[in-house]
């Protein structure tokens, strides 16, 4: 078990001041401080408008959240110059975890309310499309049953587990064939209210459109994003030492009795 070791991770934090709504900063307190507690060093990298390349490839994790359609604009413009680098970096295995604005920029294009395309980066194998200012944007609590990542990350996740978090967004996404969903719906909206996926799962980079945010209800895949990071920067397999979750199973469990759903 790693604890008190000379292990080290960056996180690559993508766009911060512009895209971090409903608290996805969070996430980075989350990653930040579950390695600290074990002794591993960490460093936050802040990737903002025109950040330089260089940054990016000394990242072992990337981290990117959401934000309104404005922002996605502004950050599509300056994230479309640094495409190939984006995509090498997703290709070649390392992780990342990308929330509902951020989760759509990744994929072939996003068509908003008033039919205006925004280009996608066409990393991911999906679109996604606003139906229209006088439909209902999806929201609430939301939980899935996890499935783990694929067979291309050395770590492994033999069981599946519940995932609960809160949505909000306008934007349906659908996925093609080249990504797989993150998680299959026990309650909520997902994805697109109609198929009952949630998220999408690519080589090591997960989407999704849990806010709240996702990590501190979730600490069990905080762990998974911070082993997978470690094996792949060190090559071998790693065991995270086990850290008192009870105040985030608490939360967990408060999400899960208001939507009736089993742990």
């Amino acid at each position: 078990m790693i604890h008190n070791t000379k292990y080290k991770l960056t996180i690559g934090w993508l766009y911060p001041e512009l895209m971090s709504t409903y608290g996805d900063r969070g996430n980075i307190i989350v990653l930040q401080k579950r390695c600290e507690w074990r002794g591993i060093g960490v460093e936050v990298l802040k990737l903002d408008l025109h950040f330089n390349l260089n940054q990016l490839a000394q990242c072992d994790l990337l981290f990117m959240g959401g934000a309104q359609d404005k922002q996605q604009k502004i950050v599509s413009e300056d994230l479309m110059k640094k495409r190939n680098a984006l995509q090498n970096r997703i290709e070649d295995g390392i992780p990342g975890l990308y929330i509902c604005g951020a989760y759509q920029l990744l994929g072939r294009y996003y068509k908003e309310a008033e039919r205006t395309i925004i280009p996608g980066l066409n990393i991911f194998d999906l679109y996604t499309g606003n139906p229209g200012l006088n439909v209902s944007r999806l929201i609430g609590n939301v939980a899935i049953e996890f499935q783990g990542v694929n067979s291309y990350s050395p770590s492994r996740c033999n069981h599946s587990y519940t995932l609960v978090g809160f949505e909000n967004h306008g934007g349906r996404t659908y996925l093609g064939k080249n990504v797989k969903p993150l998680g299959k719906i026990l309650k909520g909206f997902g994805n697109n209210g109609e198929d009952g996926t949630e998220g999408a799962i690519y080589k090591n980079s997960f989407g999704t459109y849990f806010h709240g945010p996702i990590l501190p209800k979730n600490p069990e895949f905080a762990d998974l994003l911070i082993k997978v990071a470690l094996e792949k920067k060190y090559g071998s397999p790693i065991d995270l030492s086990p850290l008192d979750n009870s105040i985030e199973m608490q939360a967990r469990k408060t999400i899960a009795n208001r939507l009736n759903v089993e742990l």
